[in-house]
């Protein structure tokens, strides 16, 4: 097993996109690249710690490579606004890959250079990429947010909204019972 780190805005989000595809063990969203060890969502939430909302993903890369879970990354959220995606605002919605050897490091800046190259976004990508320092699991109410509150408004509007995307751009990577 192998461990991707990502930062695409709101965690809730994030791990909703990758938590069922096939090859991906397990996901936990989390805080890394702040100023204080273990901190808390309402710390993080204020700005004032420098953390970023990530998920750290376990995966067995003889299903899925990390080189798909980078395509995935960069196909579900928008890497051109700086510390924003959507209505979600603030440094801790950063865009980010917190690479874990420097083979991650070599093919997320190889995967930005191309779609750099290429203009595949209206604007310049503003993701860091950058070696994981240290991680720090969100509290338990965070862990598999959005299969627990569907119902919730911001499940309903935001959420879902990236889940039905992976599902229609990925579906041959989810698992079965999806």
């Amino acid at each position: 097993m192998e461990q991707a780190t990502f930062g695409g805005g709101c965690f809730w989000c994030t791990e909703a996109v990758f938590q069922n595809l096939n090859g991906v063990q397990k996901v936990v969203s989390g805080y890394t690249g702040g100023r204080i060890a273990n901190p808390t969502y309402k710390e993080v939430c204020s700005g004032l710690t420098g953390h970023n909302e990530v998920i750290q993903i376990t995966f067995d890369p003889s299903v899925i490579s990390y080189e798909e879970l980078l395509e995935i990354f960069w196909k579900t959220h928008d890497p051109t606004t700086l510390n924003q995606q959507g209505n979600d605002v603030g440094t801790q919605y950063r865009s980010g890959i917190y690479t874990h050897n420097e083979e991650q490091q070599r093919l997320a800046e190889g995967y930005k250079q191309k779609l750099t190259e290429a203009n595949a976004f209206n604007g310049p990508i503003t993701t860091e990429i950058l070696p994981l320092k240290a991680f720090y699991p969100a509290e338990a109410y965070h862990q598999n947010y959005y299969n627990l509150n569907k119902t919730q408004p911001y499940c309903q509007f935001v959420v879902k909204s990236k889940v039905d995307k992976v599902k229609a751009v990925f579906g041959e990577k989810l698992n079965h019972g999806f």
